[in-house]
């Protein structure tokens, strides 16, 4: 491998400065490692995982641990850089704390235990609780408060590109959802909310750009805190058709949700008669219901509809933040929605929340699972959804075997504890904000903004002294993105059936020579391609290697290489250009292809960084 130095001014003008100052290695296939497969394994069963493997870009070293290849870190590390370049024109400064953390900042945020078991917990030989990274808020505060004093710091914005530890109970899709993974976290320390605002914005408009510039189409929408905690939120969504999430969409407005977050407007319950539920004065009354337990059951067992139950879930708390008489409680929503788990959690500020095992719901209702309502119980409290609460003349379960009570009135013959909304909304709901109706799509989460506010400063105890000299606590914003994940998403969206097709600013390498044969005149053409991309700025491999065309062909599809330059004996004095996403290749005089492929990787990076 040779390796030429480049200069401002030097040679041939450097067009794009994401070479500037670089030692631009100058690669042959031959001294690269290129460890192609013809199939994926078995448990490769999306695309980008699939290709990935393929492609020999990354290698698994565990269940839900991957290590990336040569090939594959080059395409890591432009995602990086891309990331760290908008960063920092966005005025924010990286830094390197530790992977492995001390518990006793956990501790301090009340995070210790609400985290879960993915979060890895190793002692050190002095038995001092540790943490393996899968969050950096805590490090961050905590460094910060050792130094901050005054109000003329603020605001500022540190972040980091490090390794982080989720001990995923269903590691999967590759990279996409891995055990050990790279994320870029930044926190930005803000004065007050106005500079949060900003802070905020400053940091939506920096991964706008960033997703931009790979070539990659995002969707922004409202989204849940999680065990983040604080107000505002906002992810950045791929479309995917093995996504993760599913996104909550309107035509009108534009309003765009995660499902975990999405809210809609308020519904009315109606009648058997398909008119709005009307108020009844008789008291409650149990009626036998033998061997009918589901709604669909009980709707024809009394000649109604789904409508009008109130559907009563019992649900373990882990970890509450709400005080609470037990680890269970009592949801209600009414019979033809679902219980929204993420809402749940987040209004119970717990760590999780889970269906109750069967014993446990027969303990607390004192009947077989299928029977439980809200009226007389005892041994729970009650979470209502508000559309409970605007229901009338219902059907709940009569805690009793083959027991339900019907003329029930929310408010006369039960009070909740908590009302709130916990629906899940749906494609056909309405939006809350212009009246349109919703549809749904698959999403992959990218990139996470929060505004946390208060809530981890308060925790720990940190201040700074204002103008006036009083201590006042800053107030924190979050931001993540997943380096692993977009890189597979990437590939997600830019493939087909003959393997990956890079963007230009991600591609491990931007142009291919290919000789037919590397000797005597093809291996001088080929050589002489080399050195004047190379001179230009453009990251070329040069395939020497001593294999079939056709091997070298499929490969560099697979590899998906923008470019594509091949050198052979039938063709001299010209050469063959084909980009990755022609049907066909050009003929091109030898002599003008470096130019002409230096001019398709100029405009495609234009495009890409305008």
């Amino acid at each position: 491998m040779r390796v030429r130095t480049l200069e401002r001014g030097a040679g041939a003008p450097i067009f794009n400065p994401f070479y500037f100052y670089y030692n631009i290695p100058i690669m042959k296939a031959s001294n690269f490692i290129i460890w192609t497969l013809r199939e994926a394994p078995n448990d490769a069963v999306i695309a980008s995982h699939q290709l990935m493997m393929r492609a020999g870009l990354i290698r698994k070293l565990g269940n839900g641990l991957y290590s990336y290849m040569p090939m594959g870190l080059k395409a890591f590390r432009k995602v990086e850089k891309i990331i760290r370049e908008e960063l920092d024109k966005a005025g924010m400064l990286e830094m390197k704390p530790t992977v492995i953390q001390p518990g006793e900042i956990w501790k301090e945020s009340g995070r210790w235990e609400k985290m879960g078991p993915e979060m890895l917990k190793p002692q050190n030989r002095g038995g001092q609780d540790m943490v393996v990274s899968p969050t950096a808020e805590e490090a961050f505060t905590a460094l910060v408060r050792d130094a901050l004093d005054s109000y003329k710091q603020l605001p500022f914005t540190l972040y980091q590109i490090n390794t982080k530890y989720r001990d995923e109970i269903r590691p999967r899709y590759g990279v996409m959802r891995g055990r050990e993974f790279t994320m870029m976290d930044a926190y930005s320390f803000d004065k007050d909310q106005t500079d949060l605002d900003e802070s905020y914005n400053k940091a939506a408009a920096a991964y706008r750009r960033i997703f931009k510039r790979m070539g990659l189409e995002t969707i922004s929408v409202r989204a849940d805190t999680g065990a983040m905690g604080g107000s505002g939120s906002e992810e950045f969504m791929v479309e995917s058709e093995v996504g993760d999430d599913t996104l909550i969409l309107c035509p009108g407005c534009k309003y765009a949700a995660n499902v975990e977050k999405a809210s809609c407007r308020d519904d009315v319950a109606l009648g058997a008669d398909g008119k709005p539920q009307a108020a009844t004065t008789a008291a409650v009354e149990e009626i036998p219901t033998p061997n009918v337990r589901t709604i669909e059951e009980l709707s024809e067992f009394l000649k109604t509809t789904p409508q009008a139950f109130i559907k009563t879930l019992i649900y373990k708390v882990e970890n509450p933040g709400v005080e609470l008489e037990g680890d269970f409680v009592a949801v209600c929503i009414r019979g033809d929605l679902d219980v929204n788990e993420a809402k749940l959690c987040a209004l119970l500020k717990a760590s999780s929340v889970e269906l109750a095992e069967e014993a446990d719901v027969v303990r607390i209702t004192d009947a077989p699972v299928g029977f439980a309502g809200p009226v007389n119980l005892k041994k729970a409290q009650v979470i209502a959804d508000k559309t409970v609460m605007t229901m009338h003349d219902a059907v709940t379960g009569g805690l009793k075997k083959d027991v339900h009570f019907i003329h029930v009135e929310p408010g006369r013959d039960f009070t909740p504890f908590m009302t709130a909304d916990v629906r899940v909304v749906k494609p056909g709901d309405i939006c809350p904000e212009c009246g349109g109706t919703f549809y749904s799509k698959k999403g992959n989460e990218l990139g996470h903004i929060f505004k946390l506010g208060t809530k981890y400063t308060q925790s720990m105890n940190v201040t700074y002294l204002d103008v006036s000299g009083k201590p006042v606590t800053p107030v924190m914003g979050c931001y993540g993105i997943g380096v692993d994940r977009t890189l597979a998403s990437i590939i997600e969206g830019h493939h087909d059936d003959k393997g990956i097709i890079w963007p230009m600013s991600v591609a491990p390498f931007q142009v291919a020579v290919i000789p037919v044969m590397y000797k005597d005149k093809m291996k001088e053409v080929a050589d002489k391609l080399y050195d004047e991309l190379t001179a230009a700025g453009i990251e070329v491999l040069l395939d020497d290697r001593n294999e079939r065309p056709g091997v070298k062909f499929t490969d560099s599809e697979l590899l998906g290489y923008p470019i594509r330059i091949v050198v052979g004996d039938k063709n001299l004095p010209n050469v063959e250009l084909k980009l990755r996403t022609a049907e066909a290749p050009e003929l091109v005089p030898a002599e003008q292809a470096a130019a002409k492929a230096i001019e398709i990787v100029k405009a495609e990076m234009d495009k890409l960084n305008g």
